[in-house]
């Protein structure tokens, strides 16, 4: 009997294109191995939907709010479906950037100086004087993925503009401090770290475009051109990482590597799985092809988790 997977994509958040991308990448290698796959878009009564189809698992291919963010995750809990990445609480904590950053200090995982500011915070510029925090600093919401409303900024002025921005649509922000360096991101599934790859972006940071638009052209360097032990490091890092959070299945740690220190930026729960992305990747250069990658995550779907 043919096993039913619904691959759930679109949503409601700032990443919904870059979802369906996802989605529909993971759909093609699904049915290629065999499966049958319904593709749904996560808006409206969709759970409704998912009761009526009876799925042997989900294929979670939501990002950014209520897709990683331990919204979907407590909705499939609830129906006891079996769903791939991680549960509600890593989801959420991961999603967090102020929580996972407590969590990442707490753990011994070096993290930049950082103010998390309300909408109602007042004497900005003392606040972050005070944190010695100084420019330029990195400006974003507290849960947004994919590097939406990301601004780096190089002084004060540009910090105001930015903030106002963000402030109209944000209740609690992050400012944290620059750091330079090398871009380094690991991917890690389960217990396992898989590798680091190294990115050059030719824009100012590996932003949402330089992420997902072949025209940004970011150079990716696989392996990430480290010394051994370097190179163990940034691997143990990730998986630290991982495991503190309480992640299960796939995850992509980003990591700055300045001053021969790593300092982590953030663990995504719900790495892309497009053309472009990271992980299959990093996964290729290991030997698991795409198609067996996303069979492995789907055969590694549970609940209570």
């Amino acid at each position: 009997m043919t096993k039913t997977i619904v691959v759930l994509m679109g949503g409601l958040s700032g990443e919904r294109k870059i979802s369906f991308l996802t989605g529909k990448a993971c759909s093609r290698a699904l049915v290629k191995k065999g499966y049958k796959v319904i593709n749904l878009d996560a808006k409206g009564n969709f759970f409704k939907k998912i009761k009526k189809i009876k799925p042997k698992a989900i294929f979670n291919a939501l990002h950014g709010k209520y897709g990683e963010d331990g919204f979907i995750q407590s909705i499939l809990e609830s129906l006891k479906i079996p769903y791939t990445h991680s549960g509600v609480l890593a989801s959420s904590l991961a999603m967090d950037k102020e929580l996972s950053r407590k969590i990442f200090k707490k753990n011994h995982l070096k993290v930049p100086k950082y103010l998390l500011i309300h909408r109602a915070s007042e004497n900005l510029v003392k606040k972050i004087k005070k944190k010695k925090i100084k420019f330029p600093v990195v400006v974003k919401p507290v849960n947004e993925g994919s590097s939406l409303g990301v601004y780096i900024c190089k002084n004060i002025n540009q910090f105001k503009d930015n903030y106002k921005k963000l402030i109209k649509n944000y209740d609690k922000i992050l400012i944290e401090q620059f750091i330079p360096g090398r871009e380094i991101q690991v991917a890690v599934m389960n217990k396992k770290a898989l590798g680091a790859i190294e990115l050059v972006p030719k824009r100012k940071f590996y932003d949402y475009k330089a992420k997902y638009s072949s025209k940004a052209k970011t150079k990716h360097i696989m392996p990430a051109q480290l010394s051994k032990k370097k190179y163990r490091e940034v691997l143990n890092l990730a998986k630290k990482a991982h495991q503190v959070l309480g992640c299960r299945g796939i995850t992509r740690s980003d990591f700055r590597f300045f001053k021969n220190k790593f300092y982590i930026l953030e663990t995504n729960t719900q790495p892309g799985m497009t053309k472009l992305s990271l992980v299959p990747e990093i996964a290729r250069y290991c030997g698991i092809y795409f198609e067996d990658l996303v069979v492995k995550m789907v055969k590694d779907a549970s609940y209570n988790k």
